[in-house]
Order: C-alpha cells, then structure tokens, then sequence
C-alpha cells in the first residue's frame, strides 16, 4: 500500500519511521528512502532492523525538517499523521515534496468505535499506550486540511477491519468479511484506517486504488499493533 508506487531513482521521506517496521518494506522498493524520527533511541533500533544501502536514517523535526524545498519525490508514513500537530506537519511535507510528488499514508480512523473511545477516553488512552496528544482522523475534514495546504487530488478511503488481536486461524475469514464490508459504501466508513494518497496528473488513481485494494488486508495483517 505504501511501497506499490515507488521505484529505483525516487527519493522517498517516511516521517515517524520508528523502529523501522516499514522502513524494510520501503528498502524494497529500490528507491532512496530517507527514514526520520525525532527519537535517537528509536533511530537506533531501526538501524538494526534495517541496515538497507539505499536506507539514510536522521533525526528531524516534522514540523521544522531542514530539507531544502522540493527535493522528495514522495512522502510516507504508517500512523504518524495522529502523533503531529496535523496542520504543520502538512505545511512542511507539502514544502519538500516536489510539484509532482506523491503522498501516501495510513491513519487511524476516528469514525471506528474503538478507535474513538480509545483517542477520547483518557484513562484508555493511557492502558492502551497512547500518547496524552495522540488523536485520530476524520475523513472528510482531513481532506479540507489537505486541501487547504494547497494539496489538490486528493483521495482518503476507509479500510480495515481485521483486528490485530484477531486469532491467526480466523484471519483468513475474517479478511474475506472486512473486503467484502470495505466495499459497502456506508459500512465501509466505520473500518479501522484511513488510506490518504495524493497523486498528480503523471499518475494513475485507478492503479494506485487497485494497489491500495490488494494491499490493505496485507498491511492490516502485517502492520504492528494500532488497536488493542
């Protein structure tokens, strides 16, 4: 979902790279990945996890990076957006990336019942390990945001409904039901993540859609625990 447009020659930032998880599946690409976080300790753990030779792992400020103006060609991240003061993270992943960039991100989706009360509920929030100012999204009023920061094109779609606590025998019956329920227009609303992408007119949405259909029972299956 993440890796499927990328390729050799593209220079990628995947903000929030935390341990790294992801940043194996970008290595992959063959594209030049730019893995930040503003953790050292984490920064840390990711370097083992990933010692990739087209992997630059640096500490950086989302809302401050010190990159020049329209240098990457596309922008990642996997449950980053909700840990961010959302609208200056946007203005400064909009100022790096190129005029005819890319953005792909997965977000927790505020409409999800549990997702809700876990971002709202305060002494849940904290058994669950959130983050006192870590939130979730609504889709709708998301999409202004990014509109407003000038991006144009702009398609958030609902997905996942598998569980991450969900038993490994049942995982397959259960991602047959949560495509199935992705595809019901008003159901679909209520799945677990939001797929945020942003493309521009050299790239296809039809493609990037398929991509994204194929990949979000993968990346729910594979992805580290987001609900509890």
């Amino acid at each position: 979902m993440l890796t499927g447009h990328l390729r050799p020659g593209l220079t990628v930032l995947e903000l929030g790279c935390g341990t790294g998880y992801f940043t194996r599946e970008l290595a992959r690409s063959g594209a030049d990945i730019v893995a930040v976080d503003v953790s050292p300790e984490l920064l840390d753990i990711a370097r083992s996890n990933c010692s990739a030779p087209n992997v630059r792992y640096e500490i950086e400020n989302a809302y401050d990076l010190r990159y020049s103006d329209s240098v990457f060609d596309s922008v990642v991240g996997s449950s980053v957006l909700d840990h961010f003061e959302i609208e200056a993270a946007l203005r400064e992943i909009y100022r790096v990336l190129r005029p005819n960039g890319t953005i792909f991100f997965t977000e927790p989706n505020m409409l999800n019942p549990q997702i809700a009360i876990q971002k709202n509920v305060p002494w849940v929030k904290r058994k669950l390990g959130d983050s006192p100012d870590e939130t979730a999204f609504f889709r709708r009023p998301l999409r202004r945001l990014l509109e407003v920061t000038r991006f144009r094109d702009v398609r958030i779609n609902s997905f996942d409904f598998l569980h991450p606590k969900t038993s490994t025998a049942l995982i397959s019956g259960v991602s047959a039901v949560g495509r199935f329920l992705e595809s019901v227009p008003v159901l679909s609303e209520f799945a677990g993540s939001l797929y945020i992408l942003h493309l521009n007119e050299r790239h296809d949405y039809g493609s990037a859609e398929r991509i994204s259909k194929r990949s979000c029972c993968d990346l729910a299956q594979s992805r580290p625990a987001q609900r509890e």
